[in-house]
């Protein structure tokens, strides 16, 4: 409904992905809907060298793409999302990306990196400059590779030139993702560029943001039922719930797209709603996937169906999550709870355990770990959520109950797989690890109720210590 040619980029995202394309750029394809924001189109950017297949995919189809809402009662609501207007590809051409970033139409830049994206140290919480690329980056005139020398640089040349700082935009599932994105980002400048780490200080917003929407991966399926029931030919579609959610902190170092017009909740406060969302839908779904894949599932939505899981589940979010949450203006978190477990249930999704197990040593330590943390200093529950850690443990080992392998699929796969397989000699050698979970493993009531939970995943199964913790009324 709109002429896309006259649309100009106003934001640019780092990290186009199939989350990204199902919140930030609908949104924008919404407003754009309503012949606003023509100012504000998407120029897309990777950094990764799996991020060729996206530029070949968006130069093949005019960066358009087919977003699919599915409805658990088998209904599928397909639109086709114009908001994303360019895709580059940054190892190819690194000067195009900057000229971009440093142009004074751009004034947002975004971020889906991943929650490994950003560089914090899981115990320090302080920016951890080790990785190569990253030191690549600080090298002097060296051309970047990282989102930390893509923005840091851009900033640069904005700055010499009298052009204003764009605002960075996290969108990723963190904690306080604006306030990360800029201690992050400033780290790195104040070791690149400590006067432009000064100048950044004061002038370059950093907004917090909390974003929500099941989006599983793409599948061939996914592509083959675009073709067969609407005549679409899409080689990435995304697929998603009809759910969706964004609170965004109105702060902004410039202009900004009329968000509000299109149900993003402008607020002066996000924590209370990232919390809400990190602490019960996030680490709920670790509390399903490692217990779910141990006992023989490999689907969200067949856990789901299992009041065994479910109850085990809202057990977790009511006497554990909600104690450390403060209220959140405008949700009833019962209701929000049990809306959780129905999307969670969404048969039409089909969300992979597995990829919600996956990278879990950068999650854990931002999603369970502070429930645990909050509960022991207040003397409150951490039965469910030391089950959850011992099921990450035991699904560590890489084998299910029923002798399958398991891929790991972790940053850290090696050094977690060592440490697992070692458990049944040495059983306290996984939470060990300082580096991943600080000093849970001093602490007595911690190691008491995970040792029983370990045990008991072993000698029980996840079916059996669910039963044995819901009997003992955990």
């Amino acid at each position: 409904t709109y002429d896309r040619a006259q649309v100009r980029t106003g934001i640019v995202h780092i990290g186009v992905g199939g989350f990204h394309r199902s919140h930030e750029a609908a949104y924008l394809d919404l407003l754009m809907s309503q012949g606003k924001a023509l100012d504000w189109g998407i120029t897309g950017v990777g950094l990764l060298a799996q991020d060729r297949r996206m530029q070949q995919v968006m130069a093949e189809q005019d960066c358009l793409y087919t977003l699919v809402l599915k409805h658990a009662d088998g209904s599928l609501h397909p639109r086709v999302i114009g908001s994303i207007v360019q895709y580059l590809f940054a190892p190819d051409d690194p000067e195009a990306v900057l000229e971009l970033m440093a142009d004074p139409g751009t004034r947002i830049i975004s971020l889906t990196i991943t929650e490994g994206g950003y560089s914090v140290h899981p115990v320090t919480g302080d920016f951890d400059a080790d990785d190569s690329a990253i030191q690549q980056d600080l090298q002097s005139g060296s051309t970047p590779r990282t989102a930390f020398g893509f923005i840091t640089e851009a900033l640069s040349r904005r700055r010499a030139r009298g052009v204003l700082p764009f605002t960075v935009m996290s969108c990723d599932n963190i904690a306080g993702n604006g306030a990360v994105a800029h201690k992050m980002i400033g780290a790195f400048a104040r070791l690149k560029d400590p006067e432009l780490a000064d100048w950044l200080e004061g002038r370059v917003s950093f907004p917090n943001s909390m974003v929500d929407r099941i989006t599983p991966v793409t599948t061939e399926a996914d592509r083959v039922l675009l073709a067969e029931q609407f005549g679409l030919q899409d080689a990435w579609p995304v697929v998603c719930e009809p759910f969706t959610q964004w609170a965004l902190e109105d702060r902004f170092s410039g202009a900004r797209p009329a968000l509000q017009d299109v149900g993003v909740q402008m607020v002066s406060e996000v924590e209370p709603y990232e919390l809400m969302k990190l602490r019960l839908l996030n680490a709920s779904h670790q509390g399903l996937c490692y217990l779910g894949y141990l006992a023989g599932y490999r689907y969200t939505h067949e856990v789901c169906q299992d009041s065994l899981f479910t109850n085990f589940l809202l057990g977790y979010m009511d006497h554990e999550a909600t104690p450390t949450l403060a209220p959140v203006p405008g949700v009833d978190l019962q209701q929000y709870k049990h809306e959780l477990i129905e999307r969670f249930a969404n048969p039409q999704i089909r969300d992979t355990l597995a990829r919600l197990c996956a990278e879990s040593s950068d999650r854990i330590p931002k999603w369970l770990l502070p429930v645990i943390r909050e509960q022991l200093a207040t003397g409150g529950e951490i039965g469910r959520s030391a089950l959850v850690v011992a099921a990450w443990a035991r699904y560590a080992e890489g084998r299910d109950e029923q002798g399958q392998p398991i891929e790991i699929v972790d940053k850290r796969r090696d050094q977690l797989i060592q440490r697992a397989r070692r458990q049944h000699e040495e059983p306290l050698i996984f939470i060990s690890d300082r580096g991943l979970f600080g000093d849970l493993v001093d602490n007595e009531r911690f190691v008491r109720a995970y040792r029983w939970a370990l045990d008991s995943l072993h000698s029980r199964g996840a079916v059996g210590t669910l039963r044995a913790a819901t009997e003992n009324q955990m």
